[in-house]
């Protein structure tokens, strides 16, 4: 190979090794840029979501958007603005007691249990209607919502019929299914329809399971609730018994009825008064 040749090829291959040098700075330097978008992209999702949580934060909770709602679906068997009226008993009777009442009330409870099936045989023999009020106080005393749903859940049953609201209502205040007053265990859909499946018109009720799941009368029991809370009884803890505008109590203490004695001995005084 002559000198000219063998200059030729090493020139040749500088240029090639120079040619090759710049494609990879080229490639290197393209897949910086792609790391570098990809870290901005990241930062900006992250900060993005950081913003949605704040917006999403600085939005009223779900119960509380509901409790102006203009449009609130009632269950059957209601009247009244919003369908807050929810009166039980038999057109002849003469008198209407209202039963104020919170769905996590351990005191609402014990009185269910004592006393329920007294207000049942009342209710069946035509001595007096029941006005039902329902409340919700007791979820603001831990952020619950418990309280909320089971009233929601109710509503759901009386849609049903009243026996099956009233059925109900005495199975979740039962010692079998009512929680302890700091378990908030009706926030739950699949327990308040577990207890539920106690109440034979309710058992494997799917148009009732799905208004549970669904909240279709969610915003009804933030009606009842605020009818509860605005009642010009002067209620203001549950339960509490009204017939005729006067408050009906145990003793001059202002302690509800919660023996059977007691509440016929209120009950009657009232019914003649």
């Amino acid at each position: 190979m002559s000198k000219r040749n063998s200059q030729t090829a090493k020139t040749a291959a500088r240029e090639r090794l120079r040619e090759e040098r710049e494609r990879q700075a080229k490639r290197d330097k393209a897949k910086r840029q792609i790391i570098v978008a990809g870290s901005v992209v990241a930062v900006l999702a992250a900060a993005g979501g950081i913003g949605y949580a704040v917006v999403q934060a600085g939005k009223p909770g779900y119960w509380d958007g509901l409790k102006d709602a203009s449009k609130v679906v009632t269950p059957a068997n209601t009247t009244g603005t919003k369908g807050t009226t929810v009166v039980i008993g038999k057109d002849t009777a003469k008198k209407t007691l209202k039963v104020y009442e919170d769905p996590r009330c351990p005191v609402c409870a014990q009185f269910e249990q004592t006393v329920g099936a007294t207000v049942k045989k009342d209710i069946d023999g035509g001595k007096y209607k029941v006005q039902f009020v329902g409340a919700t106080f007791l979820d603001g005393h831990d952020n619950g919502v418990g309280s909320k749903n089971a009233l929601s859940a109710l509503g759901a049953a009386l849609n049903v019929s009243p026996e099956a609201f009233l059925e109900y209502k005495g199975a979740l205040y039962s010692a079998k299914f009512h929680p302890d007053e700091q378990t908030d265990k009706f926030k739950s859909d699949a327990y308040l329809i577990k207890v539920a499946d106690t109440v034979p018109a309710l058992k494997n009720n799917a148009k009732f399971q799905n208004a549970v799941k669904k909240g279709t009368y969610d915003a009804w029991a933030m009606a009842m609730s605020k009818t509860f809370d605005t009642n010009k009884d002067g209620v203001t803890g549950t339960p509490s018994f009204v017939m005729d505008g006067k408050k009906l109590t145990a003793d001059s203490q202002g302690t509800p009825p919660m023996t059977v004695a007691d509440y016929n001995r209120v009950l009657d005084a009232a019914l003649k008064g």
